[in-house]
């Protein structure tokens, strides 16, 4: 590897570090919840009364509400399977261009 691209490595993980860092050290005792409860909190300041006009798929297919570990676990496999098709598609983009540089210097 040349040391250009070592040097970009490091200050890459560096970022990478801060980025994952600087919020917990920054945010001390801040609460995160939920887009949904927050956009239906806010909807019922402002409006009074907030009805949802409809109810998630799985929650009306099992006749209530979805554990929280059970909706933690479905995020986790949707990230996952979103993740393995992009390093699919990056994997196949490094090799057609590796191949193509092969095929070059013969």
């Amino acid at each position: 590897m040349e040391k250009k691209h070592k040097k970009l490595l490091v200050v890459l993980i560096i970022a990478a570090v801060l980025i994952a860092a600087v919020p917990f050290l920054a945010l001390k005792g801040a609460e995160f919840g939920g887009s949904d409860d927050a956009g239906s909190a806010m909807a019922e300041q402002i409006h009074g009364e907030y009805e949802p006009w409809f109810t998630p798929v799985l929650e009306s297919l099992i006749g209530g509400e979805i554990p929280g570990e059970i909706e933690s676990l479905l995020f986790c496999v949707q990230t996952g399977i979103g993740v393995g098709i992009i390093a699919f598609f990056l994997g196949r983009l490094y090799e057609r261009r590796k191949l193509g540089k092969d095929d070059a210097e013969l």
